[in-house]
């Protein structure tokens, strides 16, 4: 075959005898029957397909259970209703159109449906990220689930019963002898829903700020040493998620700012606690590395001694041969060789 002929591709199939003493191929999984979860406990993968089937089954749940939670408290809008306007009930309130109370009572159905319903919804949410996580990061997630849902109710409970009643007697003092209040039951419905909303997201931030410290994307170190930054942000935020007054504003910002010097306090013990752990399983698997290292050693240095052994033996063996050939005499040919009889004859 000459440099300028293209080179052919050996189609030739070649085949192998099979090693009797190699280990069979293993036999082909059997698909999971029917219903079977693949992803349960194992972290298996899970096709686009897959994800958005169960992101619709997730969200049709949710749309589901607010459904019904509204309307089971649509029999009961009467009553939370006047629980509701308890902190008004010296002046009373009114509503100002003929569809207002109906519209009103519709959506404070739907809210307080909505309220039942989080511990439901988080859940959802909860076994719709767990397949995809570890079994540590599960056990972190479970604690995670409930102290969201607990802090959440709890920033909407001391909305409404301490900062409202509050927040109402500083405003509608205000008022005159000629200026007498005349507060509408949808606007007032509104304020205490986005007030009590505020609080309810605000008092998420202890596990914000600690799980951001776990994961090591901030330093809780650092977050307490600038805690006059820290200040001026709650401060601002309050004022956005709070009527134009003072008092809702201080009660929303003294409360936060106490739950974020906590939290960082707790995010420092808890990655310190982290910290010692992780140190503790690097000197672990040190002294293993440093252990199969020595073991490696010792192993070479054994080969490596019996490797000398075999050649010393070998060399031995080799003079043992060698000595009889150096002990057996040469035969030298005679110096004076006899002529025959014929040679004399001649």
């Amino acid at each position: 075959m000459t440099a300028d002929q293209p080179r052919q591709d050996d189609k030739s199939e070649h085949t192998y005898e099979r090693d009797p003493f190699y280990p069979p191929d293993p036999p082909p999984k059997s698909p999971p029957p029917d219903g079977a979860d693949d992803n349960a406990g194992d972290g298996g993968s899970m096709s686009m397909i897959e994800h958005l089937e169960d992101l619709r089954r997730v969200l049709i749940y949710c749309l589901v259970a607010a459904l019904l939670a509204t309307v089971v408290c649509w029999f009961f809008s009467g009553r939370l209703l006047d629980l509701l306007v308890v902190p008004l009930k010296d002046q009373g309130v009114y509503f100002h159109a003929p569809n207002e109370a109906f519209l009103t009572r519709l959506k404070i159905s739907f809210v307080c449906g909505l309220f039942l319903v989080v511990p439901f919804i988080f859940y959802q949410i909860y076994s719709f990220v767990v397949p995809g996580l570890y079994e540590r990061e599960r056990k972190v997630m479970t604690p995670l689930l409930v102290f969201s849902t607990g802090l959440f109710y709890t920033g909407v409970a001391f909305s409404f019963l301490v900062v409202t009643p509050q927040v109402m007697k500083f405003m509608l003092g205000f008022g005159t002898d000629l200026m007498q209040p005349l507060i509408g039951i949808g606007p007032y419905f509104a304020f205490v829903a986005r007030l009590s909303l505020a609080f309810g997201v605000i008092f998420e931030l202890p596990l914000v700020v600690l799980f951001l410290s776990v994961a090591g994307l901030v330093n809780p170190r650092t977050l307490l040493r600038a805690w006059r930054f820290a200040l001026i942000i709650i401060v601002v935020f309050a004022a956005v998620l709070t009527p134009p007054d003072v008092i809702s504003q201080m009660m929303m910002a003294v409360p936060v700012v106490l739950l974020y010097i906590s939290s960082v306090l707790v995010a420092i013990a808890v990655t310190r606690k982290q910290r010692a752990r992780r140190e503790q399983e690097e000197q672990q698997e040190r002294e293993e590395y440093e252990a199969e290292l020595a073991a490696a050693r010792a192993e070479a240095a054994r080969v490596r001694a019996q490797t000398e052994a075999a050649r010393t033996e070998a060399a031995q063996e080799q003079r043992k041969q060698e000595q009889p050939r150096q002990d057996e005499p040469d035969q030298e040919e005679p110096d004076h060789v006899e002529p025959d009889q014929d040679t004399q004859d001649t």
